[in-house]
């Protein structure tokens, strides 16, 4: 694991971390990255190191090992006949249980990228927590995460997202009923994936709980059918996203919906993802904090 300094969003132009934003969503390629970035770049890598030094470390992240003997985990398969036809995710469990009898189950829903070493390690830190965790990812049906963001990133248009929000309805079904669950479930999704957290609060009545990280709202018409307790986080300078708050927070407040927002200054969309110099050390402790309290709280009631 590498000993240098990391790079933090402070140390980019903010127009560069716009571009980036962009150029992470698909909005610009990565020709239009390098020919804006190109004019705040010093040094003879150029605008192609800037784009370096904002990509995703996972081995400087990585929180919990695959190995760690505190849990047990699998590559698991499931049926979505409504979607793709099968599902494949990352299975994890507490290898021994604080806690005594049946475990609250979490829901984690990757960003536009697929099942990266990243959403893996977030899974493996709700084990350690005393649940089980499930992660699917999306681009099964196109192989699977590719190995790199780029090549994960290009595929991802590629999905029928009618079907692929199927699996994740699936997926979260099947969780929910696994064998030693308490059969109280919790969605937690990151960008791509806040917005799946927000289109299955509509979808499943059953849902206790779900924390979408700075992603899409779920349309207000139908926001009548949340009936799971929300935690919303937001990040303080993320216009694409915030710009869509008031409408959704109303709709919220109308139909009664329990909600917390969480919008920690100073912070960039992105900002839990401790892989990149969007992470915030602070906001992401506190909003993960946060976000243990909710499943805590309201997943660990008898069934």
């Amino acid at each position: 694991m590498s000993t240098a300094p990391r790079a933090k969003a402070s140390d980019f132009h903010p127009e560069v971390m716009r571009l980036f934003d962009q150029y992470v969503h698909g909005i610009i390629d990565r020709r239009g990255f390098l020919a804006g970035a190109g004019k705040f770049a010093v040094g003879a890598s150029g605008a192609a190191g800037l784009l370096a030094a904002l990509t995703p470390q996972f081995a400087l992240a990585q929180q919990v090992t695959p190995d760690d003997k505190r849990i047990v985990a699998e590559y698991v398969e499931i049926d979505s006949p409504d979607g793709y036809g099968k599902v494949r995710g990352y299975l994890v469990k507490p290898a021994k249980p604080k806690a005594k009898g049946p475990l609250p189950t979490v829901l984690v829903v990757h960003e536009n990228r697929g099942l990266n070493p990243h959403i893996e390690d977030v899974a493996r830190r709700f084990a350690l927590e005393d649940f089980i965790a499930f992660a699917p990812d999306a681009l099964f049906p196109l192989g699977g995460y590719p190995g790199t963001e780029d090549e994960a990133r290009a595929l991802f248009p590629k999905l029928d997202q009618a079907k692929t929000k199927q699996d994740f309805v699936a997926s979260a079904k099947w969780l929910k009923a696994i064998d030693g669950g308490n059969g109280r479930l919790g969605v937690v999704g990151f960008c791509y994936g806040g917005a799946i957290a927000n289109f299955l609060a509509t979808q499943l009545p059953d849902l206790a709980a779900a924390a979408p990280f700075y992603g899409s709202p779920a349309p207000a018409a139908d926001v009548p059918k949340i009936k799971a307790e929300l935690l919303v986080v937001l990040a303080a300078n993320d216009e694409r996203i915030n710009a869509a708050w008031p409408e959704y927070e109303a709709a919220l407040k109308a139909h009664k919906v329990k909600y917390q927002l969480f919008q920690p200054p100073g912070t960039q969309h992105g900002f839990h993802n401790d892989t990149t110099p969007r992470y915030d050390e602070d906001a992401a402790r506190a909003a993960w904090q946060k976000t243990l309290a909710l499943f805590k709280r309201t997943l660990r009631k008898a069934a």
